[in-house]
């Protein structure tokens, strides 16, 4: 546990509402005290440990609420665990996952989430919770998602998407709306539509198009788009909010933005690959494209300016990872000869505050917005602000000593996820996190990692809190 107080002296504190040059006081693991640099209040803190943050920024570990960790997918498994993908989201600054919790057909919500507790005590580096997967809408289900928000787990993840495994029909997901709407949860959506997305794959494959680009072409924006404003009206029946998971479509973005500008509480999320990658990734050659298979697709760089737009804003109010990596050696290789047997998912845990930084210094975001989309927000969305997401008296002392300045290549011989690729390999960036602390103790000390596996713990959350 941690012992005595640390005082980070000198650095800019920001957070999603301010920048303020401040010590930051820590004891017990939690935020003690913030003062302006050089005033008596800040002279007067004393600590056994003192970190010099001159000429650094001071900021919130990051809040990862999309992750998926060891997840079984296409006959195979995420090939991050619990273990080195926190580790790895703490090299990235990234001090809190919400991972994904699986309900299988047949089973019930409780076998799921025991199933995931137990991939994950123990062997965490920081702090995580849970959203609960469901693929299996029926009464019993529906009484148990009431239990599940009773104990922190409030968020609940539906898909349009893939027929035969996750799928839910309209009218499940207008049940498990229902539901939510009376206990409090929050519906994830994966909004594409699954069943028409079948027909083309069938008819690509029939034509002989087996190549990864092929994914991106199948998976139609107009598809993303249709299931997007089907989730928004069910949703508005059902009297229920609704988050919908990693928007990469600007005709989905256009969705959003019409259901806010009518007073609707629906949320969107977006991911780095959205923002920073492209079908062109898809179409390299030599199958290198299927390292950049994921659902929903990467979309035309055109897309690209209108997400940037939705997350200023604010019709895009996350961003986070969707981090489900498969290694291009014996994993995104069983789709040769036929996209749809790529696995699909991209590692990001550990690249996602740096991205966002360099999109600060390219002029899209604020410092501010950088934190919002990626501490605040994700916090204040899933039910742990302000004990995630801030630096403020009281907040745990999740703390990132952030170098502004660094300058770094992103490569998969140089990052610490367990795959054995970089989705933006040779990549380079302004900014590098330097030292990382979950709650008071130290996970990263200058470029070292100095944590633990059974450090993080369990976080239970409370219900959305931008809902009345």
């Amino acid at each position: 546990m941690t012992t005595g107080r640390t005082l980070i002296r000198g650095g800019l504190v920001i957070t999603a509402s301010d920048e303020i040059h401040a010590d930051v006081l820590i004891e017990d693991g939690r935020i003690a005290a913030l003062a302006a640099s050089g005033t008596p209040a800040a002279e007067a803190f004393t600590a056994e440990r003192t970190i010099d943050a001159t000429g650094k920024y001071v900021i919130p570990g990051g809040v990862d609420a999309h992750t998926h960790m060891e997840l079984p997918f296409g006959g195979t498994f995420a090939s991050d665990t619990f273990e080195t993908g926190t580790r790895a989201a703490a090299w990235g600054g990234t001090t809190t996952i919400v991972d994904f919790a699986v309900q299988s057909v047949g089973h019930s919500l409780r076998e799921g989430l025991d199933a995931w507790h137990a991939k994950a005590e123990g062997n965490c580096a920081i702090d995580y919770g849970f959203h609960m997967i469901v693929s299996d809408v029926n009464q019993e289900t529906l009484k148990e998602m009431d239990l599940l928000v009773e104990e922190g787990v409030t968020s609940f993840k539906q898909f349009m998407a893939y027929p035969g495994v996750f799928y839910s029909d309209d009218g499940q997901i207008l049940r498990a709306m229902q539901r939510s709407a009376e206990n409090g949860g929050l519906i994830m959506m994966h909004a594409e539509n699954g069943i028409a997305i079948d027909v083309l794959v069938e008819q690509a494959l029939a034509r002989g198009e087996t190549d990864p680009r092929y994914h991106g072409e199948v998976r139609k924006a107009l598809l993303e788009a249709e299931a997007t404003h089907r989730a928004i009206r069910l949703a508005q029946v059902a009297g229920a909010p609704l988050y919908v998971v990693h928007v990469s479509a600007m005709e989905a973005v256009a969705e959003l933005a019409r259901a806010r500008d009518e007073g609707l509480p629906v949320f969107g999320e977006t991911c780095p690959q959205y923002l920073f990658l492209s079908t062109d990734n898809l179409a390299e050659p030599d199958f290198e494209g299927s390292k950049y298979v994921c659902s929903t697709p990467l979309r035309p760089k055109e897309h690209q300016a209108k997400l940037w737009q939705g997350l200023r804003t604010n019709d895009l109010q996350v961003v986070s990872t969707d981090h489900c990596p498969f290694c291009f050696v014996g994993q995104k290789e069983l789709g040769r000869g036929d996209f749809s047997k790529i696995p699909n998912g991209l590692p990001g845990v550990e690249n996602r505050m740096d991205l966002l930084h360099q999109a600060v210094v390219d002029g899209h975001i604020t410092r501010r917005r950088w934190i919002e989309i990626a501490c605040a927000t994700p916090a204040r969305m899933f039910g742990m602000y302000p004990k995630k997401g801030t630096i403020t008296p009281g907040a745990d002392a999740d703390v990132v000593i952030y170098d502004p300045h660094a300058e770094q290549v992103v490569s998969a011989e140089t990052h610490h996820m367990n795959v054995d690729y970089s989705a933006y390999e040779g990549k380079r960036l302004t900014g590098r996190v330097e030292t990382v602390l979950s709650r008071g103790e130290l996970v990263i000390t200058e470029r070292e990692y100095t944590g633990h596996a059974g450090h993080g713990v369990y976080t239970p959350r409370s219900t959305c809190q931008y809902l009345n």
